[in-house]
């Protein structure tokens, strides 16, 4: 974890082992989840993660991280943050409306 200006910035990272787990470090938010779609904000911007039967089992936006368990199919960053006539929306969605 670095400091810059006087607030923290978390390192962004991703491991994926055998597209059924996956760490990320770096997560400000998670902004919408269910078993098919987890949408966070990162250090790096609006991350989707799309698959099936996947469960957060871990999150800790303290320290910046969550791990995500399940069949992972798609990733997807954007650097867009939903207005509000797209809540609601999937992120693919809104991605390429």
């Amino acid at each position: 974890m670095e400091e810059k200006y006087g607030t923290r910035v978390i390192d962004h990272r991703l491991t994926l082992e055998n597209r059924e787990e996956m760490e990320i470090t770096g997560v400000m938010n998670v902004d919408s989840f269910d078993d098919e779609e987890v949408v966070m904000d990162t250090e790096q911007g609006l991350l989707a993660v799309r698959g099936e039967n996947l469960n957060i089992k871990h999150l800790n936006l303290d320290q910046g991280e969550v791990r995500i368990a399940g069949m992972i199919l798609e990733l997807a960053y954007s650097d867009q943050k939903p207005s509000a006539r797209d809540r609601g929306k999937g992120f693919f969605e809104r991605l390429f409306k």
